[in-house]
């Protein structure tokens, strides 16, 4: 198809800039669920009496269908557009957070947490922002990258304190509808204002030539593309790198601290508010931090940015369970600070190189890379809480996380110069 227009809508900001706003909503709503594990298993424990390893195999299942999700995701954009995929992944969501309020056994928090709100997040995973970078922007992509993987950190701070004074207040119950409800409140501004492509409201990316012939996506089967472009990349070494490397990030981040932080601060005498408070302000920095990575990485090599950015997340992990143990609230905070900004930094170097090795397929590339994030997660969150269960502390997960960060950060260096095939 052969566009004419570049022009912003009229006068003003560029269409591209409005789509990157409702994304940002959106994938902040989605995120609303990504802060409750941590918030929910010491409730959950107190209740029902469950094991922190029978919570964090519902955890674990989740996280495992949020990174699988994330290529079929991809896919089904290309066949049927981003704004139906996303609002059917924001209902998901609701359905899976409200239901877990009628609850009585632990199969219903592995339905409910695990499958129903892993597929809804899975499709609002970082592969949602990939897409519409790819689409909308030409110029600025590194730094709309960052801004909307930093929805996620900008939800986890708006929604940690408040599901936490729930928690402790009137009650788990009422953290999981306002999941529910925040996100139902996306879903008519996804419905109404997103758009899947430039050519749909007669303009070109952001930063894209007028005139530029852009080709339409086949028409073919979501998952048969998927899976097609998984056996394509896995013939490659760069796949495998960014994959291991980035299924480390998740162990490290999501399974790990994400879903343990809090229950470990609380072994030590933390009230849980105080431990999420501190979780929101990782989310502070995070933001900050994405959007800084972001905007490096239009302008430096990006594997070099991530052996960087795993290599600081190693050494700060290892120092973790001394802060712990020191308990004194200065050097925690440092720990909060400088971990938050490299919280999802990794993000959008990853993003670059999928896209930079790729070509066209490099969305549905890093929906398979995402994946291995997800499962890493989900081995961290299970062995975590196992590790909790028989040892009586959280210690040797902090410094098996630290030690396969830098183990990463040699990876992400070892990724050849490729570019599109």
């Amino acid at each position: 198809m052969t566009v004419s227009t570049n022009s912003p809508t009229r006068r003003g900001l560029h269409r591209a800039w409005y789509v990157a706003a409702v994304a940002f909503v959106a994938i902040l709503g989605s995120a609303g669920f990504r802060a409750t594990p941590g918030v929910l298993i010491t409730p959950l424990q107190e209740e029902f009496g469950w094991s922190a390893g029978t919570i964090s195999l519902a955890v674990s299942v989740n996280l495992v269908l949020y990174g699988l999700t994330a290529p079929f995701a991809a896919a089904l954009m290309d066949r049927f557009g981003m704004r139906r995929v996303v609002a059917v992944a924001l209902l998901l969501i609701a359905a899976g957070s409200g239901l877990t309020v009628l609850m009585t056994a632990s199969w219903q928090l592995l339905l409910c947490w695990g499958v129903l709100v892993g597929l809804g997040t899975g499709s609002m995973a970082l592969v949602f922002a990939a897409t519409v970078v790819d689409r909308w922007f030409v110029r600025h992509r590194g730094l709309v990258t960052g801004v909307l993987t930093a929805a996620g950190a900008t939800g986890q701070l708006i929604f940690l304190p408040v599901l936490a004074q729930l928690a402790q207040g009137p009650g788990w119950r009422f953290a999981s509808l306002t999941v529910a409800v925040a996100a139902l409140a996306v879903v008519p501004f996804v419905w109404w204002l997103l758009r899947d492509r430039p050519e749909d409201v007669g303009t070109t990316a952001l930063g894209a030539p007028a005139g530029e012939v852009r080709t339409e996506p086949a028409r073919t089967n979501a998952a048969l593309r998927a899976v097609t472009v998984l056996v394509s990349a896995a013939r490659t070494r760069p796949f495998w790198l960014l994959a291991g490397g980035f299924a480390i990030c998740g162990a490290s981040t999501n399974g790990l601290v994400g879903t343990h932080f809090i229950p470990a601060a609380h072994d030590h005498g933390m009230a849980e508010p105080v431990a999420a408070g501190l979780l929101a302000i990782i989310g502070i920095f995070d933001i900050a931090g994405t959007i800084a990575s972001g905007w490096l990485s239009d302008k430096i090599d990006p594997k070099v940015l991530l052996g960087v950015y795993y290599a600081l997340r190693g050494l700060s992990l290892m120092v973790l369970p001394s802060l712990f143990a020191a308990t004194t609230e200065p050097s925690m905070l440092i720990f909060i600070i400088f971990y938050g900004l490299d919280w999802v930094a990794t993000v959008p170097p990853t993003v670059a190189l999928c896209r930079r090795i790729y070509g066209a397929d490099g969305a549905v590339v890093f929906g398979w890379v995402f994946g291995s994030h997800q499962v890493g997660a989900a081995i961290a969150a299970v062995g975590a809480g196992l590790t909790r269960d028989h040892l009586g502390a959280y210690d040797l997960a902090w410094y098996a996380a630290g030690a396969l960060c830098l183990l990463a950060a040699g990876m992400s260096l070892a990724i050849g110069h490729a570019r599109g095939r």
